[in-house]
C-alpha cells in the first residue's frame, strides 16, 4: 500500500483510512479508534487502525442495507 510507518501522525493516518477530514478522523477517535499519546505528540497505529476498520465491518446488501 502506502509507504506509510507504522506509527502515523494523524494527516498520515487520514490518508491510510481513506478519509478527508479531521472531523471523521475524531469520530472515529469517540467511537474507539486507539491513539498513543507520549507526552504532546499523538499517533495512530497502522494494526490499530485495521482492527478500527475490521471491528466496525458489517455486511451490507446491493443497496448498502444492513443485511
Amino acid at each position: 500500500m502506502q509507504n506509510l510507518p507504522e506509527y502515523m501522525n494523524f494527516k498520515q493516518a487520514m490518508k491510510y483510512l481513506g478519509i478527508g477530514g479531521y472531523d471523521t478522523l475524531h469520530s472515529f477517535i469517540d467511537e474507539g479508534l486507539k491513539v498513543i499519546v507520549v507526552r504532546n505528540i499523538k499517533r495512530i497505529s497502522k494494526t490499530d487502525a485495521d482492527k478500527f476498520m475490521h471491528k466496525h465491518s458489517k455486511k451490507m446488501n446491493y443497496w448498502g442495507m444492513p443485511k
